[in-house]
């Protein structure tokens, strides 16, 4: 992954959050990706995000697998732990992060490619074992390291660049979450920055998987007129359910509740989203009818942004697991390490 330094400039009046940092603090290096990638504009959300919410850099594991997308955590939080992983295995190393130490915030980059294809199995199993972590899917319809050949999530009748029509069904990363079990599934689009931060910011304080899949389209191979992943598409077609804002536990919540269209989901930790409903048709809680409204959008060939369905009921991997409050990386090698007699236990009840 080729790292270019940024110069850290900090002017006068650059504002400082809770923690006495600026902005300038939360990014990284110079991105090397094309004029106009919709993932810089992520990028640019995901710093944003981490700035407002008061997290130490040093806080946050950032992991990635192979891609145009999974060269972008280069570009954000340089002061924080980091893991660039094989193509599709990034959900693996988020497991054992997570495991190791469940204080650290994961927060990890993938493509269509990297988790809808090769990645698609080791990305199912993160959903089904509601790992803590934010799951943020930079989905262009195409491969963009190699050329722009079509991806899993290419939709169908959707031309390529040489004008190469694609054929077959794709994979939705939200139908997909949805259906197996997801406990917090959005959809963002890169050039709507007011819709991605909250966004970003409710999937970090979000306690277990969450996911969202953002369409970031691709200048270089997928933003043409035949396109459905392109720029011009997506502004077209982009239909917001619900538009949600951030609120942290500290701030006060001015006049929310006397708008019968707000609806207030309040977070593991005390912090909130508030809903705006575009459709009163829609409710973020139930599963099934969440996917019924996103498929007949979906046949209508419109896009089905913001929160989409969240669910802080369900207890996460460590929750599942039962395991300590201590992280596993802070416990003494002798409690973590009890010795075979102890093994010899535990592995008797698999037998």
């Amino acid at each position: 992954m080729t790292f270019i330094a940024k110069p850290k400039i900090v002017h006068k009046g650059l504002s400082r959050n809770a923690l006495g940092l600026t902005i300038r603090d939360y990014e990284g290096g110079m991105s090397t990706l094309c004029a106009g990638c919709g993932h810089d504009s992520v990028t640019s959300a995901i710093v944003q995000a981490f700035f407002e919410l008061d997290i130490p850099p040093y806080q946050v594991a950032k992991l990635s697998g192979i891609g145009c997308s999974s060269k972008t955590p280069a570009y954000f939080l340089d002061a924080s732990h980091g893991f660039n992983a094989v193509h599709g295995r990034m959900p693996s190393i988020a497991t054992g992060a997570s495991a190791a130490n469940r204080r650290l915030y994961l927060i990890g980059v993938s493509g269509d490619g990297d988790s809808l294809s090769i990645g698609l199995g080791q990305f199912s199993h993160a959903l089904r074992r509601n790992l803590d972590m934010l799951y943020i899917i930079e989905n262009n319809g195409v491969y963009g390291l190699t050329k722009g050949q079509f991806s899993a999530s290419a939709d169908v009748g959707t031309k390529a660049k040489k004008g190469e029509v694609n054929e077959q069904q794709p994979i939705d990363p939200v139908q997909m979450a949805m259906a197996q079990g997801g406990t917090f599934v959005a959809r963002g689009f890169s050039g709507d920055k007011d819709q991605l931060v909250p966004l970003i910011k409710a999937g970090i304080k979000h306690k277990g998987f969450g996911l969202i899949d953002v369409l970031s389209p691709c200048v270089t191979f997928n933003d043409h007129e035949d396109s459905t992943k392109s720029y011009a598409y997506t502004r077209r077609f982009f239909h917001p359910a619900v538009h949600a804002d951030f609120v942290p536990p500290a701030e006060e919540i001015k006049a929310a509740y006397d708008d019968g269209e707000v609806m207030p989901v309040e977070m593991h930790d005390g912090s909130k989203i508030l809903l705006r409903k575009v459709s009163d048709q829609y409710s973020v809680h139930n599963r099934g009818h969440a996917l019924d409204f996103i498929r007949a959008h979906h046949r209508r060939g419109e896009i089905i942004t913001g929160l989409l369905y969240i669910d802080e009921a369900e207890p996460d991997m460590h929750g599942i697991s039962r395991t300590p409050d201590e992280p596993l990386a802070q416990v003494p090698f002798g409690d973590l390490c009890p010795g075979s007699q102890a093994m010899e236990g535990l592995q008797e009840r698999f037998r």
